[in-house]
């Protein structure tokens, strides 16, 4: 007998109109709807040097780049070369175009992020290219402490 796997529910669930009224319009669209933020319309585009912090999920708070892991990749959108942690952004194929693309979500709510591309820099050789929409900068993070980390 053939039985359909469900996908996994993420951790953090809202019904949509929860969603709608905790977002901005367009952070709902982008991050609820799979939508796509208009190039260069970001204030996250252009990375400051030395820059420190780390970007949040818009959608639920969680950690998903290190401010110091982003660079300027020309495109318009936010890029990073890898997320903080191994587990905060989840990867699906995306056929939504002709050609398949690297979908990026967050682990914790299933918000759309934007995509991974392999045409990064070292030494990760990734872009993750990631709609500011999606994002917070928390430039003043707590510290890691041992039951933080644990």
């Amino acid at each position: 007998m053939f039985t359909r796997r469900s996908r996994p529910q993420p951790p953090v669930m809202r019904t949509d109109a929860e969603w709608r009224a905790q977002l901005g319009a367009e952070a709902y669209r982008v991050l609820r709807r799979a939508g796509t933020e208009a190039p260069g319309s970001s204030p996250y585009v252009h990375p400051t040097a030395g820059a420190e912090g780390v970007y949040r999920c818009a959608g639920c708070g969680t950690e998903l780049f290190r401010a110091g892991d982003q660079f300027d990749s020309g495109t318009g959108w936010p890029s990073f070369s890898d997320p903080a942690t191994r587990d905060a952004v989840s990867i699906r194929t995306d056929f939504k175009l002709l050609v398949p693309r690297r979908e990026a979500s967050c682990s914790s709510c299933g918000g759309h992020l934007g995509h991974v591309f392999g045409d990064g820099p070292t030494p990760t050789g990734r872009r993750w290219c990631i709609n500011g929409a999606a994002l917070t900068l928390d430039e003043d993070p707590p510290e890691a402490t041992e039951e933080t980390t644990a």
